[in-house]
């Protein structure tokens, strides 16, 4: 299955948890792509949006190679066995997490215009991307919600690798992918447009949600 853009990808997702009647749900998607999936999944739902802003942690030298994740919390996940293979110490990870949290804190606050973040506590939260490769980001983006007392935490995407999926299900309650194929180079081959996605779109939608759910 190919997908025409992620705002198609967000509806066919859509259907798929609203058959789930996840009840109480409140949607969080990773910027940036993500977001525009999320977008669609909380409408179909009736449910609030909000952004969840995990940031690689790239190789040394490599930058789009994920050794692991940080959360706006500093929740780190590292894949210790790609950390090891490229050479990424202990205080490497440590001094470009501390970075990346910077960058985190800067784009949240840009992203929600002066809005309070949503209220996760005891709820059921749908975490969305537009496509997961090693996982990295939505590891740590499970902990950092862990951690704010999600009562329930599912993972919805369209497209993963198996061995991801795998791996995510041992982390959660529920995982909902919509293909699952054993040859994935990148998530961009399972779009017709895969386009990157700015920061003034994420905030229009974060803006039109907001307006939605206060029925405005």
């Amino acid at each position: 299955m190919i997908f025409r853009s992620r705002t198609d990808a967000g509806r066919l997702l859509a259907s798929k948890l609203r058959e789930a009647g996840l009840g109480d749900a409140v949607v969080l998607a990773i910027p940036r792509g993500g977001v525009v999936v999320g977008y669609e999944v909380a409408k179909a739902l009736n449910a609030p949006l909000d952004v969840v802003v995990p940031r690689k942690i790239g190789a040394p030298y490599q930058p789009e190679l994920a050794v692991g994740a940080v959360a706006e919390d500093g929740s780190l996940v590292v894949e210790e066995n790609i950390a090891q293979l490229v050479g990424a110490s202990d205080e490497y990870i440590r001094e470009t997490a501390e970075m990346e949290i910077r960058e985190i804190k800067r784009r949240v606050e840009r992203y929600r215009g002066g809005r309070p973040p949503v209220d996760i506590r005891g709820k059921t939260v749908i975490l969305v991307d537009d496509g997961l490769a090693t996982g990295a980001t939505m590891r740590a983006a499970i902990k950092y919600v862990r951690g704010l007392g999600a009562r329930k935490i599912v993972v919805a995407v369209p497209v993963a690798p198996p061995e991801t999926v795998a791996k995510i299900r041992a982390e959660v309650d529920e995982v909902y992918c919509l293909q699952t194929p054993s040859e994935f180079y990148a998530i961009g081959q399972f779009y017709e447009e895969f386009e990157q996605t700015s920061d003034e779109e994420v905030i229009k939608l974060l803006a039109a949600a907001a307006r939605m759910e206060a029925g405005t």
